[in-house]
């Protein structure tokens, strides 16, 4: 975005109404307060991290998770996360329609990035989520309640048996089941 000024130039607001759910003012003042936040205009992983610690003070560690939602919000994979594409994360996050959430969801839970979403992933994305608000045991090591959880929505989302959910599944299975949608949102209000 070149040299920063206190508003956004009048393409960077019209490419962003474009692509976001919010107006020309509500970008300006998300941009002006992103860059109180980051005046560079950007913001790289460890200082991400900085700042997600500040939302967990009390004993988590969100070291993991933010680290998973630095990498999603970085979508050119140049190792900083500008205005542009915080917006468009949140954007999604917090007015986004159902297949755009369940679209950045999948992004988030599929960690390697082979276009499915395995038992392990869900299970990194969730231990990573436990830690960062304080709970010390790890998903694989509670109760059996939530493995069996898991256990229940791979059986129902992976239509096809191959021990992975695609995104068609997810898709599916959300239209089949509106609860889907509430499991996997359990992190939207925490970005």
């Amino acid at each position: 975005m070149g040299k920063r000024h206190s508003r956004l130039s009048p393409e960077e607001t019209e490419e962003l109404v474009q692509t976001t759910h919010f107006s020309p003012q509500e970008l300006n003042q998300w941009y002006k307060g992103f860059l109180k936040d980051c005046p560079s205009g950007s913001v790289d992983e460890k200082e991400f991290c900085r700042m997600y610690r500040q939302f967990f003070p009390f004993g988590g560690d969100p070291t993991a998770f933010s680290s998973f939602m630095f990498k999603l919000l970085d979508t050119n994979d140049n190792g900083v996360v500008m205005f542009k594409e915080f917006m468009k994360a949140l954007s999604i996050t917090s007015r986004g329609t159902t297949e755009e959430k369940l679209e950045w969801s999948f992004k988030l839970y599929d960690i390697n990035h082979d276009g499915y979403i395995s038992k392990e992933e869900v299970t990194t994305i969730v231990d990573a989520f436990y830690k960062m608000i304080g709970h010390s045991a790890a998903f694989k090591d509670r109760d059996n309640t939530s493995q069996m959880g898991l256990e229940s929505i791979f059986e129902t989302l992976d239509t096809d048996g191959d021990g992975k959910i695609s995104l068609k599944e997810l898709q599916q299975g959300a239209r089949d089941d509106p609860t889907i949608i509430k499991s996997l949102s359990l992190f939207e209000r925490l970005y």
